[in-house]
């Protein structure tokens, strides 16, 4: 169950409350009159099954509400109630199957913002990576897989691709590039400076690393893990199943191959540059295919639900 919390003028509390009541996924309506004061107006809340949030939303917004006055949702941990458990079962379909696109479109919005935070923990997760190579060690290859915040901007990617939004294609893919090619850059001056300094030497990157050779050597199983982690990553953000980008973090290689990238150019082992490109585009072009492809599905499916529903499902009233 989502918590619905609106502030509402005055002149559409009527409109709003009967709204609410007329959709199944909808309970626990409450309207506090001129509760709100910023801006002013009535605040009604309510808690409402993921399943309806779409609609829910979409009548709200067709009231003009988000630009008079305010809409938010939130997450229930806990609800012990009856009339949510029915209104839960009332709502077409499955809440780990519902899109929340309002929410999934935050939620790839702040990951493409090139922010101080997103460079310096690229940056981090690169320079993790680097040593990963040095001292061929895979559990540093993890740690930055999972340091590594990535993964929003490349579903910003597959959400403008189904909705043929090139502007937040744009976006993502500027915000990807620049910190990318900042991380390498810190990456690649930090180790010159370790070579200089004789911390490093030119032969530390060994041809031979049984451990981590998979993070510039791509083949067809660097595809096929993309494409699987992509399509479970963008599952585990519309589903809600934040735990599960974990295992989609540590799927990929896209930091590991831009730390090796860094160090190889640093310690003039032009072998590993090229395959550590081609890994890095590798990842990314099968995280944004498998992607967007899952969101079609998901699309799909859904619209598939609610016409075998007969569409918005109205509450039944007796009498």
């Amino acid at each position: 169950m989502l918590h619905l919390r609106a502030i509402v003028p005055v002149d559409r509390t009527d409109a709003v409350g009967g709204l609410l009541e007329e959709f199944p996924g909808a309970t626990n309506v409450i309207v506090l009159p001129g509760a709100a004061r910023l801006p002013k107006g009535d605040l009604v809340t309510c808690d409402i099954a993921r399943e309806s949030a779409n609609e829910i939303l979409d009548a709200l917004r067709d009231l003009g509400l988000h630009e008079d006055g305010s809409i938010a949702l939130e997450h229930i941990d806990l609800s012990m109630s009856t009339a949510a458990a029915v209104a839960s079962k009332r709502a077409p379909g499955h809440g780990d199957d519902a899109v929340v696109w309002a929410e999934l479109d935050r939620h790839v919005t702040e990951g493409t913002q090139l922010t101080w935070a997103f460079l310096v923990f690229l940056v981090l997760a690169t320079q993790l990576a680097g040593i990963a190579a040095l001292i061929d060690s895979p559990i540093l290859v993890v740690g930055a897989m999972v340091l590594g915040p990535e993964f929003a901007a490349i579903a910003a990617i597959c959400l403008g691709v189904i909705t043929l939004q090139p502007r937040r294609i744009g976006r993502a893919i500027r915000t990807l590039a620049i910190g990318f090619t900042v991380a390498v850059a810190v990456t690649y001056a930090c180790a010159l400076a370790g070579r200089w300094a004789g911390v490093i030497s030119l032969d530390r990157l060994p041809d031979e690393r049984p451990l981590t050779a998979f993070i510039y050597s791509p083949d067809r199983w660097s595809f096929i893990v993309a494409v699987l982690a992509g399509a479970a990553g963008v599952l585990s953000l519309t589903a809600g199943k934040s735990s599960a980008l974990v295992g989609v973090f540590i799927s990929v290689t896209t930091v590991p191959a831009a730390g090796n990238l860094a160090v190889a150019l640093a310690l003039r082992h032009g072998s590993e540059v090229a395959g550590s490109l081609t890994q890095l585009g590798v990842n990314i072009a099968g995280m944004v295919i498998a992607g967007s492809l899952t969101l079609v599905v998901q699309r799909t499916v859904w619209s598939a639900v609610l016409r075998r529903k007969g569409g918005r499902a109205v509450r039944q009233t007796s009498g």
